[in-house]
């Protein structure tokens, strides 16, 4: 457990498509096992409040500590190799820069696609998995509920979330703009992940194609949203005769290695491949073959539809919005910092108050009103509360656990 007594600053790291491509952010995507054992290490080196939000687009820690450098190491596990890139192509933000690199990744600012609405969702589920393994309390909550409190605002009073959002709706949308006569190509989707099953929901909602068929390595996932929408399932082993008989093919798996080799497709006809995966989940050589169109999701985040424009003029207002919630956040949270002062003092008058005997009067509503009259003069004494809390901590001698984070 952590020792370090100095005070802890909250930090935002990690990689993301800003500057790392496909397979480096595939070095780094962490599975549900991963995180966890993350976490858990983390808990053991003393720490209370981290999150790890792992999507195609970045893999990222946000929490308190007393070191980047710590943070990376948890992050990076134990490759030296790993370090060495994120020392290249990483990023890390600390305190202010920090917060307002959160709530512009949990608001869709951030995103591949301008205005991402599904980032939000992912971020919810980072904070409950820290939840549950006891790491997140009271203050992750507070700011997790913040910027889903942005997100909504942004969403409802502007339109920066219109259009092309998403991957899984960009896919479509490119289908859609590059296939001629949809509506009678053959179509396959290998993977029913939370992509795969939007990208599902997508090409039923936005086509009348009646052909569509879905591979999963566990059959029971892919045969519910198969029930959902009437479509066919076909068992993994069916993948390679798919390939050869489909029009399109959308991989959406999360394997950590490629699961389309370039020697498994026999196409005799024009053949469009989508991979939403990251890693890459299908060999780059594919391309190679002819008649056969490869598409990665850092392509389609590249393609800018017809209202990439208009949402771009929103950005100022959005980011009005996330200043005007992160600033009321800040605020509660420079009061909540003398929360462990004031708890010092209640502590060291409670001997005080259980010795009382019955022919004096409680102390109790007495140390309450006092800690009242503290709690107010510092927050209403911003400029001269770490004064004033110096102070009070060498009259009453206290002890103090500021590490609360």
């Amino acid at each position: 457990m952590s020792r370090n007594h100095a005070p802890k600053k909250f930090f935002a790291l990690g990689i993301s498509y800003q500057t790392a491509d496909a397979r480096t952010r595939g070095n780094f995507s962490l599975d549900t096992t991963q995180i966890d054992e993350l976490l858990l290490e983390a808990k053991q080196q003393g720490l209370k409040n981290l999150l790890v939000l792992n999507t195609c687009n970045r893999t990222e820690l946000y929490g308190w500590h007393h070191s980047a450098q710590a943070l990376k190491k948890l992050l990076c596990r134990y490759s030296t190799e790993l370090e060495l890139q994120f020392d290249k192509l990483g990023h890390y933000y600390e305190e202010d820069a920090a917060y307002q690199h959160i709530f512009r990744v949990g608001t869709g600012l951030d995103s591949q696609i301008l205005g991402d609405f599904e980032v939000i969702g992912q971020l919810k589920k980072s904070f409950y998995t820290s939840k549950n393994l006891g790491m997140a309390n009271s203050l992750s909550e507070r700011l997790v509920n913040a910027i889903i409190q942005a997100s909504k605002r942004i969403k409802t009073e502007t339109e920066i979330s219109s259009g092309a959002t998403s991957v899984a709706f960009a896919s479509v949308q490119y289908i859609l703009k590059k296939v001629p006569d949809i509506d009678h190509k053959k179509i396959l989707l290998f993977g029913t992940g939370k992509i795969g099953r939007n990208t599902c929901e997508n090409l039923v909602k936005h086509t009348s194609n009646k052909h569509i068929t879905l591979i999963n390595r566990t059959a029971s996932k892919a045969a519910e949203i198969a029930g959902k929408f009437q479509l066919d399932v076909k068992p993994l082993g069916d993948l390679p005769a798919e390939l050869r008989a489909v029009d399109i093919a959308i991989i959406a798996t999360g394997a950590p290695t490629p699961t389309i080799s370039k020697a498994m497709i026999f196409n005799h006809k024009p053949l469009l491949i989508l991979d939403l995966s990251v890693p890459k989940n299908v060999e780059e050589a594919v391309a190679e073959k002819e008649q056969v169109t490869l598409v990665h999701l850092d392509e389609l985040s590249k393609i800018t539809d017809a209202t990439l424009q208009k949402r771009q003029q929103y950005i100022p207002q959005a980011l009005a919005i996330i200043e005007e919630i992160s600033a009321e956040f800040k605020t509660w949270l420079e009061h909540r910092k003398y929360a462990p002062l004031l708890k010092a003092i209640k502590d060291k008058w409670r001997p005080a108050q259980e010795s009382s005997s019955d022919a004096m009067p409680p102390l109790a509503a007495d140390v309450n009103k006092i800690t009242g009259q503290i709690a107010t003069y510092l927050k209403e004494n911003p400029k001269d509360a770490p004064v004033a809390s110096k102070l009070l901590t060498h009259i009453f001698e206290l002890e103090i656990n500021s590490d609360a984070l």
